[in-house]
């Protein structure tokens, strides 16, 4: 039992609302909250470590309670070292094992190490071979925090690779050692852990791959620092939430209907998609404008694309484009799309597009003169990117929804696949501030950027909803959201926010690892 029932509290605090920080901005907080404030630094830290011991507390009646603390010199080892003497005192085995010979420890490190010696925690610096891996049931990683930058060196390095190798489960003290904390992006070696214990906020390589993927379990424990500083120092990225919707989005995720609703009050989308190769793309995007809420879906395509006939969903309003004959749509004037958008509240445009010669100018003077909020997806974003290499972009007063995957997004930005994933929010917040739209980034933790800076992190989704066509999926949500009134703002979030949840339920029933995206139809 824990000395004087302490321990018998709650865990990990539910977060309301959750701030995404990089590590400058967690800095800068903690150092406001030390000096303006005035809450002592080593208070902050006794509530980090307590907490750590309380998360491997809840651990211990699976695993054990003989833990091994592997500490760095600074203030990341002087957490665990916290954590150490704790668990100590609830009866646990415990000992540190520091990076560095415990006598140059200086500052605060310094000062838990003494505690932790008048306590007669055994203290010993690491060497190769020192650690009989059978005495220990889990281990604490303690070695690196928030600050660290680069990839582990030395010693450090060292201790990871035979942490990693011992195959002990691992409780990581705020971020895993080795781990970027802005991005999420793993240097080598890099501790896998079962469990993160992160302080005050969630860092942002925390809530993105591959971070998650080592971090295990995240808690987020409150260690005395305001939640408000959050807000105070300007903190613009947040994980999908029902909180972060109704208070910062302004909208119910559960979208209740008007009890007098209609069809004609729920809104009109228009979604100009398919091809010959592609005619799926086009029918997944209509139908799923129409599960998500819009009360009339309209599908645009060439004549010579457009089935005679949709049995299994009668509900769509069919307009076959005169294409002269060419059954693409190089063959469709551009005005006749703008007559069939009039009128109606959004306009979904790109899925199974194909691509011809002048598509750039076709298309710009679509977004240009359509009036309504517009999603651009799929075909569309290949299009746009060929011309914004040309430096042209197009010109529209009303919102602009893109929903790349990481491919188109790198060919918007004249880049790489591989840098846009090693910084996912950096890129898709810079791109949507630059070209003022929204930006809905696909791919495991969708991120979805605001012109103004603001970005959100989506929780939802799964590995089997990787298949074709269920970004046409989303481009149909997001567009039948708008129609149905709501800002781009609240429909990229929302739509891709319930895109991943009807994922999650179709893969649920199915006990499936792989979907193919009509599943998702019937779980929006």
């Amino acid at each position: 039992m824990w000395h004087g029932g302490i321990f018998d509290m709650p865990g990990a605090r539910e977060a309301e609302t959750v701030h995404l920080l990089t590590a400058e901005e967690m800095r800068r907080i903690d150092r406001h909250a030390i000096d303006e404030i005035g809450i002592p630094s080593l208070v902050l830290m006794e509530n980090a470590g307590r907490g750590v011991a309380e998360e491997v507390a809840a651990l211990a009646p699976r695993i054990g309670k003989r833990w091994l603390v592997m500490a760095g010199k600074g203030n990341n080892g002087a957490d665990g070292v916290v954590a150490a003497r704790h668990l100590a005192n609830a009866g646990f085995q415990v000992a540190v094992v520091y990076a560095a010979e415990p006598d140059i420890l200086t500052g605060e490190a310094a000062v838990q190490r003494d505690i932790a010696r008048r306590l007669e925690i055994p203290l010993t610096a690491y060497s190769e071979g020192g650690v009989d891996w059978r005495d220990w049931d889990g281990v604490i990683d303690a070695l690196l925090g928030t600050g660290a930058g680069g990839a582990p060196r030395g010693v450090t390095a060292e201790m990871i690779r035979v942490l990693n190798a011992s195959g002990k489960p691992v409780v990581a003290v705020d971020i895993p050692s080795g781990l970027d904390a802005d991005t999420g992006q793993v240097h080598d070696p890099c501790v896998r852990a079962v469990k993160t214990v992160t302080f005050a906020f969630k860092k942002r390589g925390l809530a993105q791959y591959p971070g998650l993927s080592y971090a295990g379990e995240v808690a987020v424990r409150d260690i005395g620092i305001p939640v408000v500083l959050a807000d105070r120092f300007g903190v613009a990225v947040f994980e999908l939430g029902k909180d972060v919707f109704r208070g910062r989005l302004g909208v119910d995720p559960e979208l209740e209907r008007d009890p007098a609703a209609h069809k004609g009050s729920c809104g009109h989308a228009l979604v100009a998609a398919g091809s010959r190769a592609y005619s799926g793309a086009g029918l997944l995007a209509a139908s799923a404008a129409l599960m998500a809420g819009s009360g009339l879906v309209t599908w645009a395509a060439p004549a010579g694309v457009m089935p005679p006939l949709l049995t299994d969903r009668p509900e769509l309003i069919l307009a076959r484009l005169d294409d002269g004959g060419r059954g693409d749509w190089s063959g469709v004037d551009p005005a006749h799309v703008l007559e069939l958008a009039r009128g109606k509240q959004a306009l979904v445009i790109g899925p199974g597009f194909g691509r011809w010669k002048g598509d750039f100018a076709w298309l710009r003077e679509v977004m240009e003169q359509a009036e309504m909020p517009l999603v651009a997806d799929a075909d569309a974003l290949n299009i746009l990117a060929e011309g914004a290499a040309a430096g042209e972009w197009p010109r529209r007063k009303a919102p602009t929804v893109i929903t790349p995957h990481p491919g188109e997004m790198a060919r918007l930005c004249g880049t790489g696949t591989a840098e846009v994933q090693r910084d996912r929010i950096g890129i898709a917040r810079r791109f949507a501030m630059e070209r003022d739209v929204v930006v809905v980034l696909k791919g495991a933790r969708t991120v979805v950027a605001l012109p103004g800076g603001e970005a959100y992190v989506n929780p939802s989704g799964n590995p089997a909803m990787a298949t074709a066509g269920t970004g046409d999926v989303l481009a149909g949500v997001i567009g039948a959201l708008l129609a149905q009134g709501l800002t781009a703002a609240q429909a990229a979030a929302l739509g891709a926010y319930r895109h991943g949840a009807a994922g999650d339920r179709a893969a649920a029933k199915r006990n499936a690892r792989h979907l193919v995206a009509g599943d998702l139809l019937e779980e929006l």
